[in-house]
């Protein structure tokens, strides 16, 4: 029988998900999970680096909860996806302490999504926590040895340093971790409703997967779309990026004909935002509907939650405890090096 693949991949519990996780990896998860062994992780340390306060620790622990009810709202299958905690699986902590030996300062600090984050969050002085979380980032991926990462665009110099732990790693002390790829969503980066770059919980410009239908209506009327356009007879291009309306179709509507046609009008002036917003709030209609209700029905059981929680620590540390054993051997860190050297003086 041949051995399946490992993924991983994850998300901070600092909110509910949005159409941007969908996009950018919840997707590749529901196919990936068919094909591949596919760990989920809940990052709860990757939360502290830049809300380490006890309120925000508290209200972690309800986004976990959260975010597991998105995971099984969307399809991810608890039997066949291992969903876990981060801090459920402390010797990740530990093989993060052994890599963060092999990286320099400046090379953290060259990553673009830390300068990105730092930036947007106007973060004055950012921790060592935050400094260290590429390099966490790494552990959660190589504990379990995974070989595929879904990923968002943004994150993938994230999996680059990773790639080049692995590698220093192996060269060092003799070849124990893959050196992970990434995988890209089909649409890479989605929009925030403001026309930002990317949709963000921390920008406040995101549509939660787990919003109602008339809060849905009301972030979509107020998207941007072409600031120059100010009339619907004034000739436009649907294909511009900044026109996140067509964005959202595009990711959205499985209608195709619909877009095709609504990108004609556009281009000739003979439609106006206003009806492509309406047609676009229809089509997210169709898409998150199903998608509320799979929600609600967990929601209406919590044990389950606890359940799949639990049962997903309990398959993963026996691996992360495996890998470690093997790291601490390979870099002669184990008991049995102790011995030998103890020995030796003897």
């Amino acid at each position: 029988m041949v051995k399946k693949k490992r993924v991983l991949t994850g998300d901070r519990p600092t909110g509910p998900l949005h159409l941007g996780h969908y996009v950018g990896t919840l997707a590749n998860r529901l196919r990936l999970q068919d094909e591949y062994e596919v760990f989920l992780v809940v990052a709860d340390y990757h939360a502290l680096t830049t809300k380490p306060e006890k309120a925000d620790i508290l209200a972690a622990r309800e986004y976990i909860r959260e975010i597991v009810l998105d995971y099984l709202a969307v399809g991810i299958d608890p039997e066949k996806t291992t969903i876990y905690v981060q801090s459920d699986v402390p010797e990740v902590c530990e093989l993060a302490l052994l890599f963060s030996m092999l990286v320099t300062l400046p090379r953290i600090e060259r990553i673009p999504t830390l300068k990105d984050m730092i930036r947007d969050q106007k973060i004055e002085n950012p921790s060592m926590g935050l400094m260290f979380y590429p390099i966490l980032q790494a552990a959660d991926i190589l504990h379990v040895k995974a070989e595929i990462v879904p990923v968002g665009k943004d994150q993938e110099s994230h999996i680059e340093l990773c790639r080049e732990i692995a590698r220093r790693f192996n060269g060092l002390y003799g070849e124990i971790f893959p050196e992970p790829e990434a995988l890209i969503g089909d649409v890479p980066t989605l929009p925030g409703i403001d026309g930002r770059a990317k949709m963000s919980k921390s920008l406040g410009n995101a549509i939660f997967l787990s919003d109602p239908p008339e809060e849905i209506a009301r972030k979509v009327m107020q998207m941007f779309t072409d600031p120059a356009r100010i009339r619907p007879d004034i000739p436009a291009d649907p294909d511009a990026p900044h026109n996140v309306v067509f964005r959202y179709h595009e990711a959205f509507n499985d209608d195709k004909g619909e877009v095709e046609e609504l990108k004609a009008r556009y281009r000739q002036g003979k439609v106006g935002d206003v009806e492509v917003k309406k047609r676009l709030i229809a089509a997210l209609e169709r898409f998150l509907t199903p998608i509320r209700e799979r929600r609600a029905y967990y929601a209406a059981r919590p044990h389950l939650v606890d359940e799949i929680l639990a049962a997903g620590a309990a398959k993963v540390r026996p691996i992360s405890q495996a890998t470690l054993a093997e790291a601490r051997e390979a870099m002669g860190l184990s008991a049995r090096h102790l011995a030998e050297v103890k020995t030796r003086f003897l």
